[in-house]
């Protein structure tokens, strides 16, 4: 498929007179859940963004808990359900909720079914570190307020987790540069 590239598109785009240009937008809105929801955001701002990020959290925790059955780990699309919300609404402090959410979730369903598999154990690690290195940034210190409690209950809630999930999740906890600054 051949596709058309962002100054071509703003070229054909201003020889649309200003009725076109609505309609055009409406036309995609009808017809595209992202486009609605990305102009939900951005003209209804924190209303629409805190529904989305509702919407997403169900997501991620149908993915491990769904309200009938059992959780099919697609974490694939649990993980869509984090990089979706990100590019919608493009709100730091509620992906990295969301992120910390998804292993959380993760550390849920171990604690309750036991041991899963190791690419399980390195998603669940790999999302946690994301959200340590977010929270560790200079700027971020206040994420790291938010969520140090969370952050650090993942840890001690994977203390009989197998597979060095533990020890890798204890590592990257305690790598966070916050942490020595509150010690002094």
């Amino acid at each position: 498929m051949m596709k058309l590239k962002v100054t071509d598109l703003k070229r054909q785009l201003k020889s649309y007179k200003l009725k076109e240009l609505i309609d055009l937008i409406a036309d995609l809105h009808k017809k595209n859940k992202d486009v609605q929801s990305y102009l939900s955001v951005r003209f209804l701002g924190e209303e629409a963004a805190k529904e989305l990020f509702e919407q997403a959290k169900k997501n991620i925790a149908n993915e491990f808990f769904p309200e009938r059955g059992f959780g099919k780990l697609q974490l694939n699309i649990a993980k869509k359900a984090i990089s979706d919300f990100k590019k919608l609404t493009e709100d730091g402090l509620r992906t990295t909720d969301l992120m910390l959410y998804y292993v959380e979730q993760g550390v849920k369903f171990t604690s309750i079914y036991g041991d899963i598999n190791e690419s399980f154990y390195l998603s669940m690690a790999t999302m946690y570190e994301k959200v340590i290195i977010i929270c560790d940034e200079e700027e971020e210190e206040e994420y790291y307020q938010i969520f140090a409690d969370r952050l650090r209950a993942v840890v001690t809630d994977t203390s009989d987790v197998g597979w060095g999930f533990h020890d890798q999740l204890a590592y990257l906890y305690s790598s966070i540069q916050h942490l020595e600054d509150e010690e002094e």
